[in-house]
């Protein structure tokens, strides 16, 4: 990526899942990009605090435990409550209980506000894609 590119990354909830979380980190330092790692157990209100702090282009959430759907609903909303509702915002992972249909689950996602949804097992690499991609049509959009 030519320009510094910033990403707060975490799991959210009471999640404990660190190693994707681990893995996405590196994969994105490699690239070049500045990545803020909350960790695991991070709350939608730090994911925003970091990301207004660090002027943030983008918040990648991770949620492996089945509860990403409580988890993660209405992040998009205080994103814009706190001035950054066109922030990039990225899921991935078990995100619902049980086995349900990907599709679904992914409409549900991008009804919430998020920009793109993931399932378990995407490669690194697929999402640095997208961010690349995304963050050229956000500035062909000003």
């Amino acid at each position: 990526m030519t320009e510094q590119v910033t990403v707060v990354l975490g799991v959210i909830g009471a999640d404990v899942h660190a190693i994707g979380n681990q893995i996405l980190e590196y994969a994105l330092a490699d690239q070049g990009v500045k990545v803020i790692n909350l960790g695991v157990m991070a709350t939608q209100q730090e994911f925003i605090a970091a990301a207004i702090e660090t002027g943030a282009n983008a918040i990648w959430v991770s949620s492996l435990y089945g509860h990403g759907e409580m988890d993660c609903r209405g992040l998009r909303e205080k994103c814009r409550e706190a001035g950054i509702g066109d922030i990039l915002l990225y899921v991935g992972g078990n995100l619902v209980i049980g086995r349900q249909n990907w599709e679904n689950t992914k409409r549900l996602f991008r009804q919430m506000g998020y920009d793109r949804v993931y399932p378990p097992g995407t490669l690194p690499e697929e999402a640095i894609a997208d961010l690349e991609r995304d963050l050229k049509e956000k500035v062909g959009e000003k």
